[in-house]
């Protein structure tokens, strides 16, 4: 299936009191991709996130969690022991180009997140197949 694949390794994300909780808490990450995705004009179909705790007493727990879209995922993981997260938005295009709100969700991610730097690639997924007519029963 056609569509964009825009993976994402984000480094020195702020600790601030606004966009730190997004490394230490799978609620906060929960709401601010679910609501991420539908501004980005996409369908939640459903979601699962995952806290977890800290590597010792001194330490926040990460998240882990993925979004199920209509139109495809969001996958995001966090480690706030290393003020880091990586994050894979893949939206496909069957019925509409949906390139801009691929982007659009991608990057309204990374701007709550606030890394001071970011690793990115974006991979052209699959080719223009016909449709194929249903099969007789």
């Amino acid at each position: 299936m056609k569509g964009l694949h825009i993976i994402g390794d984000l480094y020195n994300c702020s600790r601030d009191a606004g966009s730190g909780r997004y490394l230490v808490s799978a609620d906060a990450l929960r709401d601010l991709c679910v609501n991420a995705s539908h501004a980005a004009g996409l369908t939640v179909l459903g979601e699962h996130f995952y806290q977890f705790d800290g590597a010792d007493a001194t330490q926040d727990g990460g998240s882990t969690g993925a979004v199920v879209l209509a139109e495809s995922h969001i996958a995001i993981h966090t480690w706030p022991e290393r003020d880091g997260a990586t994050l894979d938005v893949y939206v496909c295009n069957f019925t509409a180009d949906n390139t801009a709100r691929a982007e659009q969700l991608f990057k309204t991610i990374v701007d709550a997140l606030k890394p001071a730097d970011v690793m990115v690639e974006r991979v052209w997924r699959g080719k223009d197949l016909p449709l194929k007519e249903k099969r007789a029963a």
